[in-house]
């Protein structure tokens, strides 16, 4: 994750999951976490994993050097992606399904910034097993797919471990 500035001050991404029930209705989400931007804690705003200063000891926080006029360095359309899938227990229709998948991605961007450049492919599937009589309630579906998306992009991050040059979260955690 965090490649703008090149692969040398990215960091490990991750897979991740998480489920939520509420009201006897549960969706859960799953996410590959190869973004181009950052990954942040929505509850606080702070940087979990991304760009690197130059030196690579410090977290860059590539909204806000972007913001401070530091462009980041071209990269190839399509390097980097963050693919995931959320689903639940309750039947849903087409057009359910695309509104749930739809939603999640709410949960991505409120993880990931900058998120949906034309340098991702970020995608999200959705999809509704039907096990549960509940109705769809899109309210509630919406709402649950976004945090679970959230929460599973966050532990994605914080589960990767360090690969061959590529530091993890972990590794910048006090």
């Amino acid at each position: 994750v965090g490649k703008l500035y090149g692969a040398k001050r990215a960091m490990k991404g991750g897979l991740g999951s998480a489920s939520l029930t509420v009201a006897g209705v549960t969706v859960g989400a799953i996410v590959a976490v190869n973004a181009v931007g950052d990954v942040v804690d929505p509850a606080t705003g702070h940087v979990l994993a991304g760009a690197r200063t130059a030196d690579g000891k410090m977290l860059l926080d590539t909204r806000a050097a972007i913001l401070a006029g530091d462009l980041p360095t071209s990269m190839r359309e399509g390097a980097a992606t963050t693919i995931g899938l959320v689903a639940t227990d309750v039947k849903l229709t087409k057009a359910q399904a695309q509104k749930m998948a739809q939603t999640a991605h709410d949960g991505l961007a409120r993880t990931i910034n900058p998120i949906h450049t034309m340098l991702d492919g970020d995608t999200v599937f959705a999809l509704g097993t039907g096990v549960s009589s509940k109705p769809a309630n899109m309210m509630l579906l919406g709402v649950l797919a976004a945090e679970a998306m959230a929460i599973a992009v966050q532990r994605a991050i914080l589960a990767a471990r360090a690969l061959e040059g590529y530091p993890a979260a972990v590794d910048f955690i006090a």
